[in-house]
């Protein structure tokens, strides 16, 4: 696959590379990326939610008023859940949300997130660009050169460019991203992807392990 290569003027620089197509061509497996992002999203959950149980208020057990004769519905102690201040019944525990899955099918999922994004031309090429310092007035001209609009644009970019990294943090709609840690749900979530063109090469070499 031929992608022309953009400067961050958002014009073309003339030149052209070709994208390997056993990644970038391929079949999208939509069900693939649905569980590798399913795998992503439930391995952020924490998992430290919890609440008192019965057993766990502090409290008398001494029964509160006798079983019968009181006109209203019998009770035990004050803990009881019905009551104010009492235990919640089959309240939240803690527990794990991790969710396992196969190298093969993330790989496989990142391959057709990869190429689904390319074969709806939301996947563009970028040279290989940085800031003498750290200017977010800069890298915000840049999202408008290339027309990002008010949507998620994704950087993927080969090494980690400090400048870059500052000049990008305060832009809500932008994310920057390694080549070797992309993921699938970076890429699904946003609407452009940019792979700047030293960032090929290692994003090539991660999903052919």
């Amino acid at each position: 696959m031929k992608v022309d290569i953009l400067a961050i003027s958002g014009k073309t620089t003339g030149r052209s590379i070709d994208l390997p197509d056993d990644i970038f061509g391929i079949e999208p497996n939509e069900h693939s990326v649905y569980l590798d992002v399913k795998s992503i999203r439930a391995n952020a959950r924490q998992g430290t939610h919890k609440s008192k149980e019965r057993g766990e208020i502090k409290g008398s057990t001494k029964k509160i008023k006798k079983q019968k004769g009181t006109g209203t519905a019998r009770a035990g102690n004050i803990k009881n859940p019905l009551f104010k201040g009492g235990g919640r019944v089959f309240g939240p525990r803690p527990r794990t949300y991790t969710v396992k899955l196969n190298k093969k099918v993330k790989v496989l999922a990142r391959k057709s997130a990869l190429a689904a994004k390319a074969q709806s031309g939301a996947l563009k090429v970028l040279e290989d660009f940085s800031f003498d310092q750290p200017k977010t007035k800069e890298f915000a001209q840049v999202l408008t050169n290339l027309e990002t609009g008010n949507k998620m644009a994704l950087f993927v970019v080969p090494e980690i460019d400090k400048n870059l990294q500052l000049s990008s943090r305060n832009v809500a709609k932008a994310n920057i991203k390694l080549a070797n840690n992309v993921s699938t749900y970076d890429i699904m979530s946003a609407s452009s992807v940019f792979l700047s063109e030293g960032s090929i090469e290692k994003l090539t070499a991660s999903l052919s392990k």
